[in-house]
């Protein structure tokens, strides 16, 4: 199985189950969670966004992108919806940081981003106690949003686990997922490799491969992709055959539905999947996206310039006899 066959069945598992991305009434609630509201619409939105960018137009799954990304913004109610956010929630931050994944695919209200303009220049605003991996991201999400950082960004990364070189022995969960969307921020999702300062370059590649490596014996999927994702976004990444074993065990976790848990053993690894829906939503939407986020950057990393594969296409075929 190919790195694009997982995109492919990744994203069809999406499509199936857009509608519970959807919001409900209670998105808008006082009392309403967030995390199981806006977050899986807004992780939507930016693994949807990334991919449409390293994905040739012509390409059927641009297309589904897209498409899934129109859904997306239709639950917004085409942005309408976060000015009001913002004025039930005035210093919370994650409707920016939701805002920004539909603003980097093009998707943007100027009404909210005027107004989010004059709230992150409060003191209130700039005073947020935030981790530091949060804090890089909410600078990010305003860049994104066309809005001056109210931070620095060298000085935000210094400050998270990563931006520290830290011992690699230290690797844990919490570390992982702080050091993945460290290189996410910098990287504008896999956009910009080149936003990976090269101290840090090079730390990861040297341990990249061994910390991947523990995460899949430990069959931890959501992060072993997230991992994969930051392998792809690199400025030189890993040899090929490094993340060859990883990505066949990722391809191996993936279910017949095309969702991948995000830890624990596959339900159907020993046989025939047992229906079309082997987990609940909330334990494999995040890592069937990541999969899928992960593996268009993989495919885009990893294949040749334009020029050289013109040139493959004519290799071997000889003089006219």
């Amino acid at each position: 199985m190919s790195v694009r066959d997982v995109e492919a069945a990744a994203l069809d598992w999406v499509w199936t189950h857009r509608d519970r991305f959807a919001l409900g009434d209670d998105a808008l609630a006082a009392d309403g969670q967030v995390n199981r509201t806006w977050k899986p619409l807004g992780e939507l939105t930016q693994v949807c966004a990334s991919v449409s960018r390293c994905t040739p137009p012509g390409d059927p799954l641009h297309t589904r992108v897209s498409e899934l990304l129109d859904f997306a913004w239709q639950q917004t109610h085409r942005g309408e919806l976060f000015p009001l956010m913002q004025s039930l929630e005035p210093f919370a931050t994650y409707p920016l940081e939701v805002y920004a994944a539909f603003a980097s695919a093009g998707l943007r209200h100027p009404g909210y981003e005027a107004s989010a303009a004059v709230l992150t220049r409060t003191r209130g605003w700039r005073l947020t106690e935030q981790y530091p991996t949060r804090r890089l991201g909410v600078l990010e999400a305003e860049r994104r949003s066309g809005i001056d950082p109210h931070g620095d960004v060298p000085q935000a990364l210094d400050r998270t686990w990563l931006g520290g070189l830290p011992e690699p022995w230290t690797f844990e969960r919490a570390a992982g997922y702080a050091l993945t969307h460290v290189v996410f921020h910098l990287t504008d999702w896999g956009r910009a490799p080149g936003g990976v300062p090269a101290r840090l370059a090079g730390y990861l590649l040297h341990w990249l491969p061994p910390w991947l490596d523990t995460c899949l014996d430990a069959r931890m999927w959501d992060l072993s992709c997230e991992l994969l994702a930051v392998a792809a976004s690199l400025p030189r990444p890993p040899e090929g055959a490094v993340l060859e074993d990883p990505w066949q065990r990722v391809a191996a976790a993936q279910a017949g539905s095309g969702a991948i848990p995000e830890e624990g053993a596959a339900q159907d690894a020993a046989g025939a999947d047992p229906g079309p829906d082997p987990y609940d939503f909330t334990d494999c939407y995040h890592s069937t996206l990541m999969a899928a986020f992960a593996a268009a950057l993989t495919t885009a990393a990893t294949a040749p310039p334009p020029k050289m594969r013109h040139a493959a296409q004519h290799a071997g075929q000889g003089a006219p006899g």
